[in-house]
């Protein structure tokens, strides 16, 4: 488990870093939520991002993504600093990303295709036919019955909602998928059939997958390794590591009522397979 370094993660020293993040200072007006963050994602990783309540889940994500500025540091995506990044370097990098939102952020006037549609629109020149042909692939490929196509977001079941919004993410056919809580509000079988999704997707499509999340079963579920926000700063490892810190938060997180510590002791060594098949008891 490291603190806030990377040396001795899950993915080991030879791994395709696609998210590196340096000593990253952010947050709200004279408030510093983050204050000297470090951060690797790897290529074809799921990484975990949990935190308290207000500790900065949501800015970490926001200031990777542009949408909040940076006071300090660097951010650098797919080997592109974003300090630095021309417009044109900007949109390019847009189109290797995709992003789903907490609620899933669709257009309310716009019918499930159309709102997938929305990428292909602004970043590429594609028959409407072509167009038409793509986004009714993604809903597919996000397990929505045909027919979802043609409603509107207040037609849908929170979980479709969901899987909309993960169709619209994957409209480009990015390399990394930024989730926001995907399985928050879901009950525990479509949590369950969510997870299982984003899993197969990241092998499948050979995407990586930076999910803020307040679930534990889905850490123990799909992820290869977890970064604990606290004390302004993040703690990365992977569960089994996480589990020895004695960070008073991590400690309560993991071992309190409703921690898994029980769970990975009795799943450590049937590897992933088996802490899927059992995470939500």
């Amino acid at each position: 488990m490291t603190g806030n370094s990377e040396a001795g993660s899950a993915r080991g020293a030879n791994g395709k870093v696609v998210l590196r993040v340096r000593g990253l200072v952010s947050g709200y007006g004279e408030v510093n939520v983050l204050d000297g963050v470090d951060l690797d994602a790897y290529a074809g990783e799921i990484l975990g991002v949990v935190g308290a309540s207000g500790a900065g889940k949501s800015v970490l994500l926001r200031t990777i993504l542009g949408l909040l500025p940076r006071r300090a540091g660097t951010i650098e995506m797919l080997s592109v600093d974003l300090a630095s990044a021309s417009l044109s370097e900007r949109e390019r990098l847009d189109r290797r990303v995709g992003v789903m939102f907490q609620q899933g952020a669709l257009f309310s006037s716009l019918t499930v295709l159309q709102n997938v549609q929305v990428p292909m629109r602004e970043f590429l020149d594609l028959s409407p036919r072509l167009m038409d042909e793509l986004a009714r692939v993604k809903i597919e490929l996000v397990g929505l019955p045909a027919d979802a196509a043609a409603k509107l977001p207040a037609e849908l079941s929170g979980g479709m909602t969901k899987r909309a919004g993960l169709a619209r993410a994957l409209a480009l056919d990015p390399e990394i998928v930024f989730l926001d809580e995907p399985t928050s509000g879901l009950d525990p079988i479509g949590a369950a059939e969510f997870d299982e999704l984003i899993d197969t997707l990241k092998d499948t499509l050979g995407i990586t997958v930076f999910m803020v999340t307040h679930d534990l079963d889905s850490l123990f579920a799909i992820c290869d390794r977890v970064a604990v926000l606290v004390d302004k700063k993040l703690r990365i490892g992977t569960l089994e590591q996480l589990l020895q810190d004695n960070h008073p938060w991590i400690h309560s997180y993991f071992h309190g009522p409703r921690g898994r510590a029980a769970l990975l002791s009795e799943t450590r060594h049937s590897g992933k397979e088996g802490m899927r098949a059992t995470a939500r008891v």
